[in-house]
C-alpha cells in the first residue's frame, strides 16, 4: 500500500508508490467537468517536493503551470496560431510557419519544451548548414525559434531562452547592388513608350517597394500638388492577390513628387485611358495606377518577367526590381540629401536601418566632413 504524505489545501500532495517512486499531485481545478491534476515524479521525496514548490510559485505569480509533457512542437503550434497569426501580416505568418513546420519541428519537435537545451539548438543549426543551406537561411530559423522561446519564458513555461544562448551562423555582409546613374538612364531610355515606363520612373525616383507601387491608386496621387501617398501594399497570400496595409506607420507616408515623375504619370494616365477603351467591357475598374491590361491587380511575377526583358534590351546586367529602390537611396545619399529625409522617403522605421544599408554610398559626404574639420582646425 502506498505511503501518503499530505500538505495543506491547494498545496498539492506527495506520496510514494509501491515501486518506490515518489509522486507529487497538484490540483489545477476543473476542466471539461473533470478534476484536472498535474503529476510530478522523482526518485526521492525531496526531488518531487522541489518540483511541486516550483509549480506552486508559478501559480502564486500568476504564471501558467508548465508541463514536462509539453513538447516543442505543441508549443510552437500554439505560438503560431494564438500569437503570430492574429498579430502579424499573413506573409510574416507564412514565413514563420514554414520555418517551424519544415525545419524546426522535424529536428526538435518531439523534445519536451522544458528540457530543450542550447546543445539541441546548436546541433539543429549545424545539421542545416551541413545540408547546404546558406548561413543567412539557417540564421532565420534560429531567429524564429528565439522569438517563440522568448514568449515561453514570459509565460513561465521555461526558465531561459536556449536559442538566445546559441551563437547564430556567421553571415557575410553583401553590399547592396544598385544600378549606376548611367545604367538608370539607359534603363529609362529603353523603357520609353513602354506601358511600364511610369512605373520604372516612380520606382527609381521614389524608392517604392514593388508591392507598394502595384497597390497605388489614382486617388493616392495629387498631380497638381505633386504628392503621392503610400497606403497599401499588394501581396500574394494563399494564392490570391490581396491589398494589405503596410507593416509600420513609417511605411504609410506621403512623398513629394519630382517634376519628371509628375510628367511621366500624366502621360501614363493618358495611355491607361486608351487601354481602357481597348479593353471595353473586360475592364475592371480598381482605380489602380499600374494595373493589368484589364484593370485588375498586376501580378509581381509578370512584372519581374517584363523587367528582365527590359534589362536585356538595355544591355544591362541582371538586377532585381527591388534594386531600383536601392538605386533611389544611393542616388539621394550621394547627392547629400540628409539621411533622415531619405529614411522618410523609403519608409524605414529607424534611421539606423537606412545608414546600415547605404552608408557605403556616402564617401563624398565623409570627404566633405573631413574638409570641413580641416577648415575649423586651420581657423579658416
Amino acid at each position: 500500500m502506498a505511503k501518503r504524505r499530505t500538505r495543506g489545501q491547494n498545496e498539492g500532495s506527495i506520496y510514494q508508490r509501491q515501486d518506490g517512486r515518489w509522486v507529487g499531485v497538484l490540483n489545477l481545478g476543473w476542466k471539461d467537468g473533470k478534476r484536472d491534476r498535474k503529476y510530478l515524479y522523482g526518485k526521492t521525496r525531496t526531488e518531487v517536493a522541489e518540483k511541486l514548490n516550483a509549480r506552486l510559485r508559478d501559480r502564486h505569480q500568476g504564471l501558467p503551470i508548465s508541463s514536462d509533457r509539453l513538447t516543442v512542437a505543441q508549443f510552437l503550434d500554439r505560438w503560431l496560431e494564438d500569437v503570430v497569426k492574429p498579430k502579424c501580416q499573413p506573409s510574416t505568418y507564412g514565413s514563420y510557419a514554414g520555418h517551424v513546420r519544415l525545419h524546426i519541428v522535424p529536428a526538435l519537435g518531439r523534445r519536451p519544451l522544458a528540457k530543450l537545451s542550447p546543445q539541441d539548438v546548436q546541433q539543429m543549426l549545424q545539421v542545416k548548414l551541413a545540408a547546404g543551406l546558406s548561413p543567412r537561411t539557417v540564421q532565420s530559423y534560429r531567429t524564429t525559434l528565439r522569438g517563440a522561446l522568448a514568449l515561453a519564458v514570459k509565460w513561465g513555461l521555461v526558465a531561459r531562452n536556449v536559442a538566445a544562448l546559441v551563437d547564430p551562423p556567421r553571415v557575410e555582409r553583401v553590399e547592396r547592388k544598385a544600378p549606376s546613374p548611367e545604367e538608370v538612364r539607359r534603363l529609362l531610355d529603353a523603357a520609353r513608350g513602354n506601358r511600364h515606363e511610369a512605373l520604372y520612373t516612380v520606382a527609381v525616383a521614389l524608392g517604392l517597394r514593388q508591392g507598394e507601387a502595384l497597390a497605388l491608386r489614382w486617388q493616392d496621387i495629387d498631380l497638381d500638388n505633386r504628392t503621392l501617398r503610400v497606403r497599401w501594399a499588394l501581396q500574394r497570400i494563399d494564392g490570391e492577390l490581396r491589398f494589405k496595409e503596410p507593416k509600420t506607420q513609417a511605411s504609410r507616408r506621403t512623398i513629394a513628387l519630382p517634376d519628371a515623375t509628375v510628367a511621366a504619370l500624366r502621360a501614363h494616365k493618358v495611355r491607361q485611358l486608351e487601354e481602357r477603351l481597348v479593353a471595353g467591357s473586360r475592364w475592371q475598374d480598381h482605380d489602380l495606377v499600374f494595373p493589368s491590361r484589364k484593370g485588375t491587380p498586376y501580378d509581381a511575377s509578370e512584372l519581374r518577367e517584363q523587367f528582365y526583358k527590359l534589362l536585356g534590351r538595355a544591355g544591362l546586367p541582371h538586377y532585381r526590381f527591388h534594386d531600383l529602390r536601392h538605386c533611389c537611396a544611393s542616388l539621394l545619399l550621394a547627392q547629400q540629401v540628409p539621411p533622415r529625409v531619405v529614411m522618410e522617403i523609403l519608409g524605414h522605421t529607424q534611421i539606423s536601418t537606412t545608414m546600415d544599408l547605404y552608408s557605403h554610398v556616402m564617401p563624398a559626404a565623409r570627404r566633405d566632413a573631413a574638409d570641413l574639420m580641416d577648415r575649423i582646425l586651420a581657423g579658416a
